[in-house]
């Protein structure tokens, strides 16, 4: 560094300019550039540990529900389905996650119930004709002198024949289940050309009249025409139990809706409002009295109306003052699906 000094003589008076040179060392500025850098360095180090702490603690504190909820629902298994994971009281995305997985858990309880109770039917109908069948055999066996033979196997065939049935609807049902597409050959028919040849091909009782009401121009839908023939037997099937002396086949195209409509109506006894939802479900038999010959294993309605939601369609009961009506709704072909 260099400074200058202004010289004056004895007297007083200005004789010139001395310069000075000032060294001072670099170490020193070195020295202090250290200290600043060392303190910023351990400054900075400081906040990164404490934001690093704080931000642990606040996530493990906001994922704690998270991990109370995992450790719940692992301990979910098929045999404590009823168990539910705990829903924060905050109303955040964890707790709509929470009840989401609890929704889930409905979902999958009832359809565990469902299918269990599914099983349990199913083994309870094919035990049925099967001890019948043993018995019957087993008798004719430990007394065969006293057996009418051709009898037993008259007997032993229509078991065998029951549970021929029994077990192809059963198979039809789980394959229908387990179907998330269209049904198989599915291609354009005409229904109401369905409509008659089931009609013509079928044999009703004498006491019995099938009055058929059908369209002369062809009614367009989409499916698989052995399903849905299926479906109009089993409703015929139906009608022939409980009508008095008439069934009517009615078929229509509502251009509006864009379906066609068809509806079975018997002159029975009709069913009961309260039951126009049950009757649809598996094994169901509103007349507990009646033999099981006459009135099926209660897969009938079942089927169809699972056969019918496979084809976009519906299939429900009309209210009515007489009678048991079955209404069938499918799309035609130019309707959206």
């Amino acid at each position: 560094m260099i400074s200058t000094k202004m010289v004056t003589g004895p007297d007083g008076h200005y004789t010139g300019v001395e310069r000075l040179a000032v060294i001072r060392s670099i170490e020193v500025y070195q020295a202090r550039l250290n200290t600043i850098m060392w303190s910023l360095t351990g400054s900075v180090l400081g906040l990164t540990l404490l934001i690093a702490a704080s931000t642990w603690l606040a996530v493990g504190r906001a994922l704690r529900p998270v991990e109370v909820i995992r450790a719940e629902f692992a301990d979910v298994s098929a045999h404590h389905l009823d168990r539910r994971v705990p829903v924060p009281s905050a109303g955040n995305e964890i707790a709509r996650l929470a009840r989401t997985m609890n929704n889930t858990l409905d979902r999958l309880e009832a359809a565990v119930d469902q299918q269990r109770q599914f099983v349990a039917n199913a083994s309870h109908e094919l035990r049925t004709p099967l001890a019948a069948l043993r018995t019957e055999l087993e008798l004719a066996l430990n007394w065969p002198e006293n057996a009418s033979w051709p009898q037993v196997v008259t007997d032993a065939l229509g078991d065998t024949l029951r549970l021929q049935h029994l077990t192809t609807d059963l198979l039809l049902l789980a394959r229908l289940d387990a179907s998330n597409v269209s049904p198989p050959n599915s291609r354009e028919l005409d229904l109401a050309d369905l409509v008659r040849d089931e009609i013509a091909h079928r044999t009703t009782p004498p006491h019995i009249t099938l009055a058929p009401h059908t369209p002369s121009n062809p009614v367009l839908v989409r499916g698989s025409r052995s399903l849905l023939a299926r479906v109009l037997g089993n409703l015929l099937d139906n009608a022939e139990r409980h009508t008095t002396s008439l069934i009517t086949v009615r078929l229509t195209h509502d251009p509006d809706s864009h379906e066609a409509v068809l509806d079975v109506i018997d002159d029975g006894p009709g069913i009961p409002v309260e039951d126009h939802q049950r009757v649809f479900e598996r094994f169901t038999r509103l007349d507990d009295a009646r033999t099981r010959d006459a009135g099926g294993a209660g897969l009938g309605l079942a089927i169809a109306q699972r056969i019918v939601a496979t084809h976009h369609g519906t299939l429900t009961i009309t209210p009515g003052n007489h009678g048991a009506h079955f209404k069938l709704r499918l799309p035609t072909q130019n309707s959206p699906l």
